[in-house]
């Protein structure tokens, strides 16, 4: 994966390295804690390094990335698809061909302007015919009509993502290990 480096996403796999308690989380399963104590400790640093939609939407993306792989859910990640690019794809591009009922995308606007979330949500449905298996992850609470996740250090929804997400993998067959109970 020769993805470009990024000062908010080495500063978040930095502080994941050097951190005595995400490693025992990890191994407890306690993703929404890994979550509330990376956002109660890196959130204020991450938002300084730019601009905060941008800045949220790359440290969701990251740490969605880390957790995914931890929690043992099948995952493709910055797909390219019919023309757009899909941020995360739960299992992967081939079960959305063949049934889009087992599939969800996670779309990160890095943005809260209603008419650019608008503008991805409407090209996702073109390509997830389940209307309810498109989910977002914002910066901030804005109206989509869509399941939706909030990064924020006091309306923190996004620790409860990788929970949902297995619950509808296990729900939906696609995980491959039932892990996470629920």
């Amino acid at each position: 994966m020769d993805e470009e480096s990024n000062p908010i996403k080495d500063y978040l796999f930095e502080y994941i390295e050097n951190s005595k308690t995400v490693p025992k989380l990890i191994i407890e399963k306690k993703f929404d804690e890994i979550i509330h104590e990376i956002t109660t400790n890196c959130y204020d640093k991450v938002i300084s390094m730019g601009e905060k939609d941008e800045s949220v939407g790359i440290l969701a993306t990251g740490l969605l990335h880390y957790l995914l792989t931890n929690a043992l859910i099948t995952s493709q990640r910055k797909i390219e698809y019919d023309g757009n690019e899909l941020d995360i794809v739960v299992p992967d591009v081939k079960t959305l061909e063949k049934d889009p009922k087992k599939t969800l995308l996670i779309c990160i606007p890095k943005s809260s302007d209603i008419t650019i979330i608008d503008e991805k949500i409407s090209k996702l449905e073109k390509i997830q015919s389940e209307k309810e298996n498109i989910w977002l992850v914002l910066s901030k609470d804005v109206p989509t009509g869509k399941k939706s996740f909030i990064l924020s250090k006091d309306n923190n929804t996004f620790s409860k993502i990788i929970f949902e997400i297995a619950q509808f993998s296990n729900v939906h067959g696609t995980s491959k290990f039932k892990i996470l109970r629920i």
